[in-house]
């Protein structure tokens, strides 16, 4: 038996509720897809990575994430390197395009998420947001059972 308490549905779907329309307005500003600026941003923090380590970060299938590369590749935003111990590994690396542009996607809702944080919240509810931040960041990070 645990000590846990007990999952709180109305706290999931609450959160979901919030989060949802959220995630749609930042997504609505960008100019590519959410899985590909995750790939984007996994090069920028990783420097280089595999089309499998991709898929498995980006919870793409292995043909997904090899569609999304090939299209980040013809936009010149990463490029294919051949790994000098084994040719039969290569490693996909972002390029100076792609840093622009993954700049570029990042702040586009920010602006607008700024606005509306500043215009639509009190004082005492940026308060409470800056708060929960922390326990946001916890949710988004990747424990070894998702």
């Amino acid at each position: 038996m645990t000590d846990e308490p007990a999952p709180d549905p109305v706290l999931t779907h609450s959160l979901f509720e919030a989060l949802h329309p959220l995630l749609r307005k930042l997504n609505a500003e960008r100019t590519i897809s959410p899985g590909k600026i995750g790939v984007l941003r996994h090069l920028a923090e990783h420097g280089k990575a595999t089309t499998s380590e991709l898929a498995v970060v980006v919870q793409v299938s292995p043909q997904g994430i090899s569609l999304a590369v090939r299209e980040l590749e013809g936009l010149g935003y990463v490029v294919r390197v051949p790994d000098s111990a084994d040719r039969r590994r290569t490693w996909i690396e972002l390029t100076e395009a792609g840093r622009q542009k993954l700049r570029v996607e990042s702040s586009a809702g920010q602006g607008w998420l700024d606005r509306v944080i500043r215009e639509r919240l009190t004082p005492a509810e940026r308060t409470a947001l800056a708060a929960a931040i922390p326990a946001l960041r916890n949710l988004g990070t990747e424990a070894p059972n998702d």
